[in-house]
């Protein structure tokens, strides 16, 4: 029997990649401190340590699949370079702010529909939600800055009509029509 404790890390990513699950639990205990240490280094934008922490452990993971003791790098080499770079790549990405448009918009769906959002993307319809959702849409739209082609449009999507729809209706592209849906949802987040 292996004591996994004792165990070099190369004896110990030899058995994580044939399949031993305990090995990779080590090998994933050993470089835990190396990923806390490098996750307080850095920060994250919109995030928290733990999120880089996570990164850090999914590096660990990379580490035992992606190793090859073939090349030039010892294991404890390799994974400290997969630790570093997953973090960084999560802090870069989180600093090009690529989702924050969709991230900050809001679903005129879900008002809509008086949708609630439960935890596996289910959406539960409740009828008394639906109808104040639908009284508070026309609270918020009445009088405020949507112009007449926007209103339109949301008038038309609330009637459930497609965006081709909208489009042959009004005369309009598609493409002005998702363009108007988009302004709609910015104007909208502003009062929700």
């Amino acid at each position: 029997m292996i004591d996994y404790s004792t165990a070099n890390d190369d004896t110990l990513w030899e058995l994580a990649k044939q399949g031993d699950s305990n090995a990779e639990e080590r090998l994933i205990i050993n470089y835990k401190k190396l990923v806390i240490v490098y996750s307080r280094t850095y920060y994250l934008i919109g995030g928290e340590t733990e999120d880089l922490i996570q990164e850090g452990m999914l590096g660990i993971l990379d580490a035992i699949r992606g190793y090859s003791p073939s090349g030039d790098a010892s294991f404890k080499t390799y994974v400290d370079h997969c630790i570093k770079n997953r973090i960084l790549s999560a802090v870069r990405a989180a600093g090009r702010q690529k989702h924050t448009p969709l991230n900050e918009s809001i679903s005129i769906e879900s008002l809509q529909f008086g949708e609630i959002q439960t935890g596996l993307n289910r959406c539960i319809r409740d009828p008394e939600d639906m109808l104040i959702s639908r009284e508070r849409i026309e609270e918020i739209t009445a009088g405020r800055d949507l112009s007449r082609f926007e209103a339109g449009v949301l008038k038309l999507f609330l009637e459930g009509l497609s965006y081709i729809e909208i489009g042959e209706y009004l005369g309009k592209s598609v493409k002005s029509v998702d363009n108007a849906v988009q302004r709609i949802r910015k104007k909208l987040s502003r009062y929700l």
